[in-house]
């Protein structure tokens, strides 16, 4: 008998969400088979059984989080055919609980429904509490008419201002972050003044705030948007619920910079142009801008060997080598970002080659653990 562990998929990554099982109880597996496919915040994989023999348990259902090192399944000896029986009791009784949730989810829009019915009639003692922010909500960015980007209709609701008032120096007269700010500006002090009563809205129904296209709420009153009936619910993916999670950390823990500079990429065009009908012919792909930038980014870092280093505490650790991440787009469901190893040393028909496969292969779900992690530059 072998226990199966979910393997470490990524230096960072912590766990991972069985997303479909191969075999069932009772199977036959054969060593470096697919056995079952596994989504984290760096990649949704297939990941092959160690061993070789008959799946006897399946210890996590599809659909389960688990930590990585968790014993998932067991496989024992090909003769190994009395452990089925108990297998399925397992999966059933672990399968229940994710259906819980989701009467715990359901009370939550009812909840609210009831509160946007007593704010939106007039009768009774709900009338007199929104005619006083009325007014100041006649002017906001909420209420108008004009076309305003959430920045922009944050800062002026947060302000309390007459958008009316604000020229607008964008497109078509569209108002601008900048317009605002040159408001707020001409006001001096006034915005702290009038903008005491806005937490007033505060109190607005969580329906209300939805139907503000993303004005934020005061700290002390998280966003609760309650779907309609013609709206969709899509579950977020393993992959995006973390990439988000990892970003934000980011934030905290790396200083971020933005930099452009313009390039003249005439020439690299023009020897594109030219050699990519023979490219294609001969490796059966087709030759992109990427692996010129790819090949520059190489040369740069040989040049500037500080940006292919790593922060460690109050240190800076080089690396005297170059393993280039590529992102690779998942059909806008989220990015992985697959290794070129030693690219310093490969030219550019290499490195085409190689993104070639990676993408090709990040995309089938065939990438193996080891070639998403240990990038030095991305």
């Amino acid at each position: 008998m072998a226990d199966v562990t979910l393997p470490q998929l990524g230096e960072t990554v912590t766990e991972g969400t069985i997303t479909r099982w191969f075999k069932k109880i009772g199977d036959s597996v054969a060593a470096d088979e697919p056995l079952f496919e596994v989504s984290t915040d760096k990649v949704d994989t297939e990941v092959p059984s160690p061993v070789a023999g008959v799946l006897s348990e399946i210890r996590v259902p599809e659909g389960d989080t688990v930590p990585v090192g968790t014993v998932i399944a067991v496989v024992g000896a090909a003769g190994s055919a009395a452990a089925p029986a108990p297998a399925p009791a397992t999966p059933v009784v672990e399968s229940t609980p994710p259906p819980v949730p989701t009467p715990a989810a359901a009370p939550a829009p009812v909840e609210q429904a009831p509160a946007p019915v007593a704010s939106s009639p007039t009768p009774a003692a709900a009338a007199p509490a929104p005619v006083a922010p009325a007014p100041a909500a006649a002017t906001s960015g909420a209420s108008s008419s004009k076309l305003l980007s959430p920045v922009v209709r944050k800062l002026v609701n947060d302000n309390g201002l007459d958008v009316n008032a604000i020229v607008g120096t964008g497109p078509n007269g569209r108002i601008t972050r900048d317009d605002v700010l040159d408001a707020i500006d001409k006001r001096g002090s006034t915005p702290s003044v009038t903008a005491a009563p806005a937490p007033a809205p505060a109190s607005t129904p969580p329906t209300a705030v939805a139907s503000t296209a993303g004005i934020s709420t005061p700290p002390a009153a998280p966003i609760k948007v309650v779907p309609g009936a013609r709206d969709e619910v899509v579950a977020l993916s393993k992959i995006r619920q973390l990439t988000g999670s990892h970003m934000v950390m980011s934030k905290g823990v790396s200083p971020h910079a933005f930099s452009v500079v313009e390039v003249d990429y005439a020439n690299v065009d023009v020897v594109r142009t030219r050699a990519k009908d023979d490219f294609k012919s001969t490796e059966g792909f087709s030759l992109t801008y990427l692996p010129f930038i790819s090949r520059a980014v190489v040369d740069a870092l040989a040049e500037y060997p500080h940006m292919n280093a790593s922060f460690a505490g109050d240190s800076l650790i080089v690396h005297r080598y170059i393993d280039l991440g590529i992102a690779v787009d998942l059909d806008y469901q989220g990015l992985i970002v697959p290794v070129v190893r030693d690219a310093g040393g490969k030219r550019l028909r290499a490195i085409a080659r190689e993104v070639s496969d990676l993408a090709s292969r990040a995309r089938s779900k065939k990438l193996t653990p080891a070639e998403i992690q240990g990038g030095t530059f991305t």
